[in-house]
């Protein structure tokens, strides 16, 4: 998905642009979407692909939404990233390039009814997802 960054400008609000395009980050607990408990998905507010089950959020307390998977391989890419002193692993929209937070491997090892799962904690920012509620 190619746009120019005038179009980003125009699509996205400034707090969206700010952290899709310029690869920002939302103060810790004040996102939308944090406390979310309804059944759905979360699609990426600048393409709307969708990138996180609501099967596979859970509370991290870290101040982000934090799912322990993406719904779909494919749906994300892993980048590394260098900046503010540290080294950390970027997410990414892989259909539009929009910078949706970072991915650690501090998540859980089960799920609440005991099923393995994969041990990731992938922190995404509120504004960079739109939630589409289960019907």
């Amino acid at each position: 998905m190619k746009k120019t960054e005038e179009e980003w400008k125009n699509d996205l609000t400034p707090q969206q642009y700010e952290i899709l395009r310029m690869k920002g980050t939302e103060t810790p607990f004040t996102g939308e979407l944090l406390h979310n408990k309804d059944s759905g998905m979360y699609n990426c507010a600048a393409c709307g692909e969708q990138i996180f089950s609501s099967d596979t959020k859970f509370d991290s307390g870290s101040g982000w939404p934090s799912f322990y998977d993406v719904a779909e391989q494919g749906k994300v890419k892993l980048v590394e990233d260098k900046s503010h002193g540290m080294t950390r692993t970027e997410v990414v929209c892989a259909n539009c390039g929009g910078h949706l937070g970072h991915l650690f491997d501090d998540g859980p090892k089960t799920t609440q009814s005991g099923e393995a799962c994969t041990g990731l904690r992938y922190c995404i920012n509120s504004a960079a997802l739109k939630f589409d509620k289960k019907k």
